[in-house]
């Protein structure tokens, strides 16, 4: 069980890795969902990212009225 907890925290670092390199937590624009998206999909896909998986999400959320 220890050895699974440690490959899935392994996993997840990579892939926070991978998110940093593609400068995910660096923007200062304006977050929508789809951003979030993108970046938890990449945290989570991992090491899947250096073998050419380049996660993306498309979202379109209701704009709040004026």
């Amino acid at each position: 069980m220890r050895i699974a907890v440690v490959i899935v925290v392994v996993w997840l670092l990579v892939g926070v890795v991978a998110a940093v390199q593609r400068d995910y937590f660096s923007s200062n624009d304006k977050i929508n969902c789809a951003d979030v998206g993108t970046t938890a999909l990449t945290v989570v896909a991992g090491p899947l990212n250096y073998v050419g998986a380049n996660p993306k999400t498309k979202c379109d959320a209701p704009e709040p009225s004026r």
